[in-house]
């Protein structure tokens, strides 16, 4: 699939960064899928402590199915610090580079992290999007901006607000009984109400959504493999291999 380039790999201050992000911000569009979901994909970022070695992995999954199809993987040294509000700067240069080795595009895609629940409305979900021009949706296990009350029962979603403003940002939705809520954010190119029903349809009875659970395993198996003595390339690796 076509992958946009970054050729100065996000080196740039802070303050340089924030304006970034509100420009790309302006960009994002809240607006209802353009057709049917037939591939999903989650995505996820590792390294060791804070390191500068970063392992990205996307996991393509048939929809509804939730049939694996596709996983591809890559590594990249970050000129990005660890930075919160900024992750995006720090990981998506890793992303792009598993990005640009997938073979099928999928139609949403599902990051371990923010959309648009974000002081400048730009968490890496909705920063991918912009980039990828692709459906996106941030699946949080802790909040970095807004307001909202506990949701008590599993299946029940509070909404997530600008403390400012009022906008809807996103739902705090429990999944699982004894288990945190998780925050569930478009990013782009999708609705609040489609984003939270996409999660739902895939948690499978566990607190995150297969697509989230897949990637951080995927990218963790990755990268204690790339410790290993013998290692591979960063590559594409098909459910049937």
């Amino acid at each position: 699939m076509h992958v946009p380039s970054l050729p100065d790999d996000y080196r740039m201050s802070l303050p340089e960064a924030a304006a970034l992000q509100r420009r790309l911000a302006a960009e994002v569009r809240l607006e209802p899928l353009a057709g049917p979901v037939r591939f999903v994909a989650g995505v996820d970022v590792s390294s060791e402590w804070h390191g500068s070695l970063l392992s990205a992995a996307v996991v393509v999954f048939a929809y509804p199915s939730l049939t694996p199809v596709e996983s591809v993987f890559a590594e990249h040294e970050s000129a990005f610090p660890y930075v919160p509000g900024f992750l995006s700067f720090r990981e998506i240069p890793a992303l792009l580079k598993a990005f640009a080795q997938l073979r099928q595009a999928p139609d949403v895609l599902f990051v371990d992290g923010q959309g648009i629940t974000h002081p400048r409305r730009l968490g890496i979900a909705a920063h991918l999007g912009v980039l990828l021009d692709l459906p996106s949706v941030g699946v949080a296990k802790s909040s970095l901006y807004g307001s909202w009350q506990e949701p008590v029962r599993p299946g029940d979603g509070q909404p997530i607000l600008d403390p400012r403003s009022g906008e809807l940002l996103g739902t705090a939705f429990k999944s699982k009984a004894r288990s945190k809520p998780i925050l569930v954010s478009p990013g782009h190119r999708i609705t609040h109400d489609e984003a939270l029903a996409l999660v739902r349809s895939m948690l499978q009875g566990y607190r995150l959504p297969i697509t989230t659970r897949a990637a951080h395993d995927a990218v963790n198996a990755y990268r204690r493999s790339r410790k290993a003595p013998a290692t591979g390339d960063s590559g594409n690796l098909l459910a049937e291999d």
